[in-house]
């Protein structure tokens, strides 16, 4: 059966429809593949970050100081220390004011018997039983995988004064803990200033 021209041009239209559709389709998958693609590579760079991010973040802990203050023979020092790392070297600074020399122990620790005789000196004329927190400088060099690093805290150590039979009056230490990270000369003689006037003041 013949076709009329007009039923020849609907026939060519419909085929042009249908090539039109296959071209929308086509694009249409290449778009999927292309944003599939980068959502991918997106996804890919979002956790190479991440994870560059958290080896960063592991990185500066395993190398960061971490040292701890404790009480030891009961009350004549206070013991340092850094789970994480070997101490090699450590520096102890005390407030000007207080005329203490600075020390280098061998082993990391303070001595409640560098500081004492000042500070009941600072204490005199008082009351036999005062307490009050001296805060001091301490400078570690410390190991850190093959680096050997140095880091500073302020200590602040926590003492107690009582009077003895014989021979006046003695200071023990009662606690010690890190007041703050870092720190120079400047901060711990303005903490102990601080804390010079308030032990001035009547009980």
């Amino acid at each position: 059966m013949n076709e009329t021209p007009a039923e020849e041009a609907e026939a060519r239209a419909i085929r042009r429809r249908w090539l039109t559709i296959g071209e929308l389709v086509a694009v249409a998958g290449v778009v999927i593949a292309g944003v599939s693609l980068w959502l991918s590579w997106a996804d890919k760079r979002d956790e190479a970050s991440r994870k560059a991010t958290e080896a960063s973040t592991a990185k500066a802990a395993e190398t960061r100081l971490d040292l701890r203050a404790s009480v030891a023979e009961g009350g004549r020092q206070a013991a340092l220390s850094d789970p994480a790392h070997e101490i090699l070297d450590t520096a102890i600074a005390f407030p000007k004011a207080l005329g203490v020399g600075a020390q280098a122990p061998v082993l990391p620790r303070i001595e409640a018997d560098w500081f004492s005789d000042a500070v009941l000196a600072a204490t005199d004329k008082g009351a036999d039983e005062r307490e009050g927190r001296l805060p001091v400088l301490v400078t570690v060099s410390y190991r850190a995988g093959d680096a050997t690093r140095q880091d500073r805290a302020i200590v602040e150590l926590v003492w107690r004064t009582s009077g003895r039979m014989l021979k006046g009056r003695e200071l023990r230490i009662e606690a010690a803990r890190i007041r703050e990270r870092g720190g120079d000369l400047a901060r711990i003689d303005a903490l102990w200033a601080q804390e010079a006037a308030r032990l001035k003041r009547p009980a």
